[in-house]
């Protein structure tokens, strides 16, 4: 068994080795000929195609910064290009772990029709403490990311009951948004079960992003009550993105990795799941038993 600390240190040192610039990798990768790529799927009936696995760039993040941006530029370019090359072609961003303008480099070397991106904006009750307008925040993420549009913008974090009313005002500008074009889909990232109950019943939501993996690990109740609340939201068209897939890193030995992936695969009710990836290894190793796992 390889246990976190060694899963990283590993890939670490993988990093390390490399005595290259970013360009540079970008173009030794261009040449590499892959296999095996993660696939593609409908996200629920919001009429996106999004990679059945994405790149999560939020692990550990605080300050605007995360294990990915920590990375550094050059780091950050190979592993992005190493997703995509390999199917990854959807994007977890937000505002919170600083990847934007990250990621913005890393589309100058994919096709940006390929790629979907995923941002998040915290909300505060009924917009207060709120300086700036919804609008200019949006069009600051775009910019950001040097894109014109965004294919989902979500409510970061939610927590408590009853948002379908305190956060209105956010609601109300990110409608607006997507009925411009700016953002294809709107919806809500969870952290709690009260504020995921009242998701699958709402009319506005398109997309939810939730906890599960079959530990109970960093989750919003049973895995068993979880994944019958989201086959509920699936009933009623939700694109549903699964995350904490390793429980936050808690569950990441050979074994826990493996269920976790095909519980996800094969009997959690989402569509897809985001995953913060931190080396090309564990890259690799994901698109490996995710093939596996579907060709089962």
């Amino acid at each position: 068994m390889i246990n976190r600390r060694k899963f990283i240190k590993t890939s670490a040192i993988g990093f390390a080795g490399l005595a290259i610039s970013g360009q540079d990798a970008l173009s030794a990768l261009s040449k590499t000929t892959v296999k095996n790529k993660i696939s593609s799927v409908l996200l629920g009936n919001t009429g996106l195609e999004i990679s059945q696995v994405g790149l999560g760039t939020g692990t550990v993040a605080y300050d605007k910064s995360s294990n990915q941006t920590r990375l550094g530029m050059d780091n950050f370019l190979r592993l992005a290009q190493h997703a995509y090359d390999r199917g990854l072609t959807y994007f977890d961003l937000a505002d919170s772990y600083g990847s934007h303008s990250y990621i913005a480099n890393a589309l100058k070397h994919m096709d940006r029709e390929k790629v979907q991106l995923c941002s998040k904006i915290w909300t505060h009750p009924n917009g207060s403490d709120k300086i700036v307008a919804v609008e200019e925040t949006i069009n600051r993420f775009r910019k950001e990311i040097n894109t014109d549009y965004l294919d989902i913008v979500l409510m970061h974090c939610l927590m408590e009951p009853n948002w379908t009313e305190s956060r209105s005002y956010y609601m109300e500008a990110l409608s607006k948004a997507k009925q411009e074009g700016i953002i294809k889909t709107v919806g809500v990232s969870c952290h709690n079960w009260d504020a995921m109950a009242e998701a699958v019943d709402s009319p506005w939501v398109d997309v939810i992003l939730a906890r599960i993996n079959p530990f109970q690990a960093n989750m919003d109740g049973t895995p068993e009550a979880v994944n019958e609340l989201l086959g509920k939201a699936k009933q009623n068209g939700k694109g549903i993105i699964g995350m904490k897939i390793f429980g936050e890193g808690k569950k990441v030995t050979e074994e826990e990795r493996e269920h976790s992936l095909n519980y996800s695969l094969k009997e959690a009710n989402i569509h897809c799941m985001t995953i913060g990836l931190e080396s090309e290894d564990q890259i690799d190793d994901l698109v490996s038993r995710v093939t596996r796992i579907n060709q089962a």
